[in-house]
């Protein structure tokens, strides 16, 4: 429940801030960027620090950001959408109906799941909501618990490589008995990990060292030069740097304390105030999906310079603070049972 109500207020405020800054301007419609939390980056940084932040905060700041990933994909799904296909829309829906469905069946071939979503992606790019919904609908569909736990797998497998020493064959090739115990010990591998799981880090180094830096660049597509500050000091530009910068921390404090104070929240063990204030900063790191919003809002206008200009800026100053922040944070917590 903390990091549902931090991210509700980590986008609330923002939007409101950069309302503020934009009400009935030309940039009145990218209310949404401000909003939008970079996972990857955020993470990273927090990642960084190592063991100067409790574990517990690693989790509450992910759980934080795929809530807020979230929200990112419902506002460009409802808001910066023009036109609907319905029929293509209809298509994917029923595509995403089958792949639930075969998760009910049990069926956990990775393969099948990884077509039907390639179906599901292409169908949402036609359909004029954005693609980025199937991927995040499409995740829901896939089977996200093991078949067995880790003491069966510990226990089936030491059996396994216990009669597979025992009918050790000194020719080149294994016998088939030994086939069956290898195919047996597959099986147990694949069980004990679900087909999410699989997918997920099957595709990670292609996504962190492919897909991120060119989605980055390409969403980027900034000149840093003279007039680079001057581009970010407009009102489009000003509203995401203080949205980000002063509205994300803001927003998350607020939100969590409140659900606390209101009794439908606990803070998690080793987690104060001071970390959500960190925690609130790094979340202001909106880069790559921040970028990516500008560009559906203000397409070629010239506000869209302004746009990345003020999400770099606003970026840069939240991870630093973020940092500084959690680094004295974490030094104070250290010297206080030194000095008892």
């Amino acid at each position: 429940m903390p990091p549902i109500a931090a991210a509700i207020g980590g986008m609330a405020v923002p939007a409101a801030i950069y309302a503020l800054f934009n009400q009935g301007g030309p940039g009145a419609g990218g209310w949404g960027v401000p909003m939008a939390t970079d996972i990857a980056f955020s993470l990273g940084i927090l990642a960084m620090l190592g063991k100067r932040v409790p574990a517990a905060l690693k989790v509450f700041l992910a759980a934080l950001a795929i809530v807020d990933d979230l929200g990112a994909v419902l506002v460009i799904a409802i808001f910066y959408t023009d036109a609907i296909s319905w029929s293509s829309l209809a298509g994917g829906g029923a595509l995403l109906a089958l792949s639930l469905g075969l998760n009910r069946l049990g069926v956990r071939r990775p393969l099948v799941y990884a077509l039907i979503g390639v179906a599901i992606w292409l169908l949402f790019l036609r359909s004029g909501v954005h693609a980025t919904v199937a991927g995040v609908l499409m995740a829901f569909t896939i089977p996200s618990k093991r078949r067995i736990d880790t003491i069966s797998f510990i226990a089936d497998a030491r059996r396994i490589v216990d009669e597979f020493e025992r009918v050790d064959d000194p020719l080149p090739l294994t016998n088939a008995e030994q086939c069956d115990l290898v195919g047996e010990l597959e099986t147990r591998c694949e069980e004990v990990q679900p087909p999410l799981q699989r997918i997920e880090h099957s595709l990670h180094p292609w996504v962190a060292f492919g897909i991120m830096p060119l989605f980055a660049l390409a969403n980027a597509g900034l000149v840093v030069s003279g007039d680079f500050f001057a581009v970010a000091g407009n009102p489009v530009g000003l509203g995401i740097i203080l949205g980000l910068v002063v509205g994300k921390p803001l927003g998350v404090l607020l939100a969590t304390l409140l659900a606390v104070r209101l009794g439908l929240a606990s803070l998690p063990r080793g987690v104060g105030v001071a970390h959500l204030a960190g925690v609130g900063c790094l979340a202001g790191v909106g880069f790559t999906m921040a970028l990516f919003i500008a560009g559906l809002a203000f397409g070629e206008s010239p506000l869209l310079d302004s746009a990345k200009a003020g999400t770099l800026i606003a970026s840069t100053i939240s991870g630093v603070l973020g940092v500084v922040v959690l680094v004295v944070t974490g030094r104070r917590a250290r010297a206080k049972p030194a000095a008892a």
